[in-house]
């Protein structure tokens, strides 16, 4: 039973994400024509991986808390592809020279991310054997989250120069949204949330339509995503790509925790996550 399960949430997610990606190809397909239009030059293509630790700034611990911020960490992988403007496959030259062509790229995205999540801070560190304090100790939770997206890459220093010498720098910086849908967990290793004895006051009161301030139902969710990251010139048609990067979630439910905003001031932020990834691009010919 708990197979059939299984497979049925492994096939829900794997429809959502082939619709994330159906959204993105039509869109890319879209700009990738009006772009060829009105800069007339075609483009190239270019792929990569891209992994690295991601920070998840949730409603478990303490904002701006150290301990949060380092034990609250997960990771991150993605696949990348990049319209490169400065470049033609078809004729194997230069577009011609603009400044559009020579200093921005069209970056789509398909990635996932998850994060294991507990609380930290000074409540659950204080040295008190209370029922709040060993609730709050004993509440676990994660948010895996598949991302579908698209950035517009800005380089100020030329792209064909970077392209053209080996070992050389192309610093950039970037901005785009994502479609994504999350699938958080929740649970208590003193027992079922849900009853006060093992669940944390703020916790129990409704929240934005739910019965309680958590929850472990999937959903969807808009982000906007801004970038600042360098490539460095490995060889003619490779790239290392090191990235930095913060994504705003539209929501406050990504994390599976949403005490009620009206009551509990502190937790009314959204979610987002800061993003530190590294990773291979490979130019297509």
């Amino acid at each position: 039973m708990m197979f059939l399960y299984l497979c049925q949430d492994l096939n829900f997610t794997a429809s959502v994400m082939l619709k994330n990606a159906l959204i993105v190809f039509l869109f890319v397909l879209g700009f990738s024509n009006t772009v060829t239009a009105q800069f007339s030059g075609g483009f190239s293509h270019e792929v990569g991986l891209i992994a690295g630790p991601v920070a998840f700034q949730s409603d478990y611990g303490e904002r701006h808390d150290l301990k949060t911020n380092a034990g609250n960490t997960g990771y991150g992988i993605g696949i990348v592809h990049y319209l490169n403007f400065s470049y033609t496959a078809v004729c194997n030259c230069y577009t011609p020279e603009t400044y559009f062509n020579d200093h921005f790229k069209f970056r789509t995205e398909l990635s996932m991310n998850k994060t294991e999540l507990k609380h930290f801070g000074r409540w659950v560190d204080k040295n008190s054997n209370s029922l709040g304090v060993q609730q709050l100790r004993a509440m676990r939770g994660s948010a895996t989250v598949f991302n579908a997206g698209v950035q517009l890459e800005f380089f100020p220093w030329s792209i064909r120069d970077f392209t053209a010498t080996i070992g050389s720098f192309g610093p950039y910086v970037s901005l785009g949204g994502q479609y994504s849908h999350f699938i958080p967990t929740a649970s208590s290793e003193l027992g079922p949330l849900g009853i006060p004895q093992t669940t944390f006051p703020k916790y129990l009161a409704p929240s934005d339509g739910r019965p309680h301030g958590y929850s472990t139902e999937s959903g969807n969710v808009w982000s906007i995503v801004g970038s600042v990251g360098t490539r460095y010139k490995l060889a003619p048609l490779s790239d290392l790509l090191v990235d930095l990067r913060w994504q705003y979630y539209f929501s406050n439910w990504v994390d599976g925790l949403n005490p009620n905003p009206d009551i509990y001031l502190e937790n009314r932020a959204n979610d987002w996550i800061v993003w530190f990834n590294v990773g291979y691009i490979y130019y297509l010919q």
